[in-house]
């Protein structure tokens, strides 16, 4: 399987088994085109035809002969020899040994707050409750949760925990002793704990900065661009917008940073589909590391993304390339989530296969310690899995989720795009369609357009370093 797509002025070839990529002239482009009608036909390219093919469309032009479609013909051949166009898939026979790997547990998201000092309207937590009551996680809970990570981590060192919410600084003394405890232990367990914080900034000071400087391996700070943007919808319970409040907070927390992790994340709504001039904003404040998030709620929301948004959604995206490519031109780079791309490594074929591990390698705990495949899974009991006293005590879902894999979803067999996203996100899949074994259709046709962006700006700079 190919994909092909051109994009500010690259005409670009993908193979999707191999992961190669292409920046073809319009002429190997075409030609490409008509090896791949072939083979989805079920015939062998025909070379004579193809070249036939190639003179009807580029012969007329001054700058081609005959004898270079032949190389091309030739080049495109041995390309396929070589295994870097139109490469068979060997992984799918794989997929179904997933259901039989034994699975270690290396990350929990911490519901340390179920609840929250902002009441943003798109919340997918309702408000923080996660349509429960409200409550804090003791710090017993937590302990109990951190080592319940450890003693089922297996040989893994690096442990992964998220502090999360509601708003987690309305628990910051325990998130401050959870960090403590760990560091006080995982020496003595040969692990190595990373911490994320995620945090709409309300409750920032100088202590939170000092002390999530100094252990949180990344923070995720909660803006959505532009004052008018974000104080829509996150505001406090009084209806008072948050921006002018949480804006000082983050540009002396990101200063005081330094070069360690953190992200600006936003959410873009059917209000603000130029999402890109949110992105702009936030680089105009100072900020450097993006992402921007299309929100998922129900169809009715008025804030819910439409079929009508996604012309102008899919503009955006390529605008913001465009932008990217601008600033990194001038010494200005900024980095947005969805166009971080390791075209050269990335992830190894197994997590492209079985996705984000959730529900297998990765769970949220409730301030009560319960057990639940993710975040957005917590307060619906079909998925509650277990607790961190007991453990897993539904390995019939964990069975399920192990399985939750790119060829568990008929839908992406024929996606181009299916070994970046690795079938695409449960949760979603689950909320649009009944079944974390389905898709999220909106949500894969962006994911699609970002990954063409994504490369895209891959050859941009590869072509200027060559320059």
């Amino acid at each position: 399987m190919i994909h092909q797509y051109k994009l500010n002025g690259y005409d670009i070839v993908l193979d999707i088994n191999s992961g190669s990529v292409h920046c073809v002239d319009d002429v190997a482009y075409d030609i490409i085109r008509f090896f791949a009608e072939a083979i989805d036909a079920g015939q062998e390219p025909d070379r004579d035809r193809i070249r036939e093919q190639a003179l009807s469309l580029h012969g007329h032009r001054e700058d081609v002969t005959p004898e270079e479609i032949n190389e091309c013909i030739d080049d495109v051949i041995a390309l396929r020899d070589a295994g870097k166009l139109f490469t068979p898939d060997i992984y799918e026979p794989k997929a179904d040994v997933l259901k039989n790997r034994h699975t270690e547990i290396k990350a929990l998201c911490l519901h340390v707050a179920h609840t929250c000092n902002l009441s943003c309207s798109y919340c997918f937590a309702s408000q923080g409750k996660f349509h429960g009551e409200r409550a804090l996680m003791s710090f017993e809970t937590g302990k109990r949760a951190l080592d319940f990570l450890i003693e089922n981590s297996g040989d893994r060192v690096n442990l992964e925990v998220d502090f999360f919410g509601g708003e987690p600084l309305m628990n910051w003394q325990v998130v401050k002793d959870l960090v403590a405890y760990a560091r006080s232990i995982e020496k003595e367990h040969g692990k190595n704990f990373r911490f994320t914080l995620t945090t709409n900034g309300v409750g920032v000071d100088d202590d939170v900065i000092e002390f999530a400087n100094r252990e949180m391996h990344n923070v995720v700070l909660s803006l959505d661009g532009r004052k008018e943007i974000h104080d829509r919808f996150r505001v406090h319970h009084d209806g008072k917008g948050s921006y002018d409040e949480i804006v000082p907070k983050f540009q002396k927390f990101v200063k005081a940073r330094g070069d360690r992790n953190y992200y600006m994340r936003g959410t873009f709504t059917h209000y603000n589909p130029d999402f890109t001039e949110d992105i702009k904003h936030m680089a105009d404040l100072g900020f450097t590391e993006l992402s921007m998030e299309p929100v998922v709620t129900s169809p009715e929301d008025p804030c819910a993304l439409t079929e009508e948004d996604l012309a102008i959604l899919y503009d955006q995206y390529e605008e913001l390339a465009r932008y990217m490519i601008q600033r990194r031109k001038e010494g200005r780079p900024i980095t947005f989530y969805h166009y971080m791309l390791d075209l050269s490594g990335g992830p190894c074929i197994y997590k492209r296969i079985s996705g984000c591990g959730s529900g297998t390698e990765y769970f949220a705990v409730t301030p009560w310690g319960d057990l639940y495949p993710c975040h957005q899974f917590v307060g619906n009991e079909d998925f509650r899995m277990g607790d961190i006293w007991n453990g897993i005590t539904r390995e019939d879902t964990r069975d399920e989720f192990k399985m939750c894999n790119v060829y568990a979803r008929p839908e992406c067999r024929d996606c181009w795009a299916r070994l970046y996203c690795s079938g695409g996100c449960a949760a979603n899949a689950f909320h649009a369609e009944g079944s974390i074994r389905g898709v999220y259709e909106y949500g894969c046709k962006l994911f699609r357009k970002r990954i063409e962006c994504a490369i895209m700006m891959q050859i941009d700079e590869r072509m200027s370093e060559k320059e």
